[in-house]
């Protein structure tokens, strides 16, 4: 009995402080006694669990920008100067690695990009590489690495079991073999879940519980929280509308099927569309420049995927009603006359109820911020479960 007690007690203190921790992400740096009234947990606890945190290395303390009358309080944040975490983003055509403290604040001088090499083997010596030339730069301690990878992750073999747009990740885990090079806690996390932690973290989702989020980048991703857990299905591979067919003998996607809606429905669809009406490639900084300075020569590709962008959306939100859906892209979610035109197409799409519950923005995440967010979480989670 003794001894289930001290479990207890142990599981409850973990508790108060992942709950503080969640608090000091959404709030910013705050003293101990907003931290109290925030949280709702009571001061010695809130000073216990805050002291607890500076130990373990996780926050740190800084005194207050203007002073105030009498002895004011230290505030309290996420370790920033003292701790530090890396984040690992591939992707079909380019790579990053980024450092940045706990707090989630990703620069450019801390971030070094790649392109993506043609082999495995290839890929993971350069990421070794360029961890490597981060790492010997931080003096505080390194929590851990996230490695946000596209394709579909199986949660339970622990590996990508199958990358559309990138086969070289076909039955492998990068963050496990980076992991052993480096030394360094390393977290596999596919991309839309990881841009959804950081939108939740970061941007415009703090405090809410229940959004979708639909990445139309190279691929069509969807991540859904729900109830403040990531819908992540029986294995992990929850949010595949992007090979949902929607023209039986459309264009070859990397799934091998044809016709998939990330075929026509993406910031790859336009740019292959673009591609071949020029007869040459193009890059995506090449297209948005030449959609933004001739729009009117491209009209006819741009209503093509506007079109079946507003079907993807509208199914998201038929299917899942959720509160809010970001949407993260380039070519469209980057300009506000382009993704108002979408917007436009998805009122007539989509159920009326069902679009009338839901509020549609534009993400404010990046792909490095969201590889950070997904070491935060895991370095959260094994920490204490949450209360919800």
């Amino acid at each position: 009995m003794q001894q289930s007690n001290r479990i207890e007690s142990t599981l409850l203190r973990r508790i108060n402080e992942r709950r503080l921790l969640e608090v000091i992400q959404q709030q910013g740096p705050s003293s101990r006694a907003m931290l109290t009234r925030v949280s709702g947990l009571t001061a010695p606890t809130v000073s216990k669990a805050v002291d607890s945190l500076l130990k373990r290395g996780l926050v740190e303390e800084l005194d207050p920008l203007e002073p105030a009358l009498g002895r004011p309080g230290r505030l309290v944040r996420m370790a920033a100067e003292s701790a530090a975490v890396l984040g690992v983003v591939i992707d079909a055509q380019n790579c990053c690695v980024v450092a940045a403290g706990l707090d989630g604040n990703v620069s450019e001088d801390q971030t070094r990009r790649f392109a993506t090499p043609t082999s495995y083997a290839e890929l993971l010596d350069a990421l070794e590489r360029q961890c490597r030339n981060l790492l010997d730069g931080i003096t505080g301690r390194v929590h851990g690495i996230g490695v946000s990878v596209p394709g579909l992750v199986n949660e339970r073999l622990s590996e990508i079991v199958f990358c559309p747009n990138l086969h070289l990740l076909d039955k492998r885990n990068p963050a496990h073999d980076l992991g052993q090079r480096l030394g360094v806690e390393c977290v596999l996390v596919q991309e839309t879940d990881a841009l959804c932690l950081s939108e939740r973290m970061y941007g415009d989702a703090r405090g809410l519980h229940d959004f979708a989020m639909l990445d139309v980048t190279t691929g069509l991703g969807l991540g859904v929280m729900s109830g403040g857990q990531v819908l992540a299905g029986h294995s992990g591979m929850a949010g595949e509308v992007g090979h949902i067919t929607v023209v039986p003998d459309g264009t070859r996607c990397g799934c091998g099927n044809r016709g998939c809606l990330e075929t026509l429905a993406t910031d790859t669809a336009l740019l292959r569309l673009l591609a071949e009406k020029l007869g040459r490639p193009l890059s995506l900084d090449e297209a948005a420049a030449l959609i933004g300075e001739r729009p009117g020569d491209f009209q006819h590709e741009i209503r093509t995927v506007t079109e079946y962008l507003a079907i993807a959306i509208a199914a998201v939100i038929n299917i899942f009603n959720p509160t809010t859906l970001f949407v993260h892209g380039m070519l469209f979610v980057g300009s506000e006359e382009r993704f108002a035109r979408v917007l436009e197409r998805v009122k007539q799409r989509t159920l009326t109820a069902s679009l009338a519950d839901c509020t549609i923005l534009a993400t404010r995440s990046s792909k490095r911020q969201a590889a950070i967010a997904g070491i935060m979480h895991h370095l959260t989670n094994t920490w204490a479960p949450s209360i919800r």
